[in-house]
């Protein structure tokens, strides 16, 4: 088969910097902003008239951060317990023959001031993502109300946040103070620690914005330790 060379139409600036923390799936943390700023020569607003009469939009996109590791025919899906394993194929894993991933998120905006960039919620991709193609969610072909969703049928179980009293004093000293904390409550509820680590005194920390969060779970709690500014790459 003939193999196919694709250009990014875009890049992706989310609060995400590292890949630990990231919501497995688009809409989790709904209170996840990111952008999408096009780039020349698609980034005229004629690229995107029309667009703004839809509420949500279907991103392709590359898994760039985990290219160099390729992929394998079976994985390990975190819903399964990191134990089980599945078909690459029967699962949304980033190490993929073609390293190609699709989310659908809200459109909240789009500016054309400046070139083109849509404001995005519901973000599950790493800050610097290239994105391939953008196309408008049609609810009425595309929305199946009695579809299987097989081992991923339904939301995941969420935890209960609560802060530390030193976070809550760090986190008055951090940019966009009220964003961060309903961010940071949305991923830890999520759980991003591996299937397969439950230690209750070990010590997380995820980078949200530039802002590392320190945090541990036990029993179906995770607790925001303490909150330290870090300085942009």
């Amino acid at each position: 088969m003939q193999p196919y060379t694709f250009t990014p139409i875009g890049l992706i600036r989310s609060p995400f910097k590292e890949k630990f923390g990231i919501p497995r799936q688009p809409a989790l943390a709904k209170s996840a902003r990111m952008t999408l700023q096009l780039l020349p020569p698609f980034d005229h607003p004629d690229t995107v008239r029309g667009l703004e009469a839809f509420s949500h939009v279907w991103l392709q996109f590359v898994f760039h951060d985990t290219l160099a590791r390729g992929w394998s025919p079976l994985v390990r899906p975190p819903r399964l317990g990191g134990n089980a394993k599945v078909g690459v194929f029967a699962s949304r894993s980033t190490h993929r023959p073609n390293p190609l991933g699709l989310s659908l998120v809200p459109l909240l905006g789009i500016d054309t001031t400046d070139g083109v960039t849509l404001q995005l919620a519901g973000a599950d991709l790493l800050d610097g993502t290239p994105v391939l193609d953008i196309k408008p969610y049609i609810p009425f072909v595309e929305a199946v109300p009695d579809a299987l969703g097989g081992f991923v049928d339904g939301p995941p179980p969420t935890l209960t946040v609560r802060w530390s009293d030193t976070a809550r004093q760090q986190l008055a000293s951090q940019p966009a103070a009220p964003e961060l904390a309903a961010l940071i409550e949305d991923v830890l509820a999520q759980d991003p620690r591996p299937a397969y680590q439950d230690d209750p005194e070990r010590v997380y920390g995820v980078r949200l914005y530039h802002s590392n969060v320190r945090f541990r779970i036990a029993a179906g709690v995770a607790e925001v330790l303490e909150i330290a500014t870090v300085a942009p790459n």
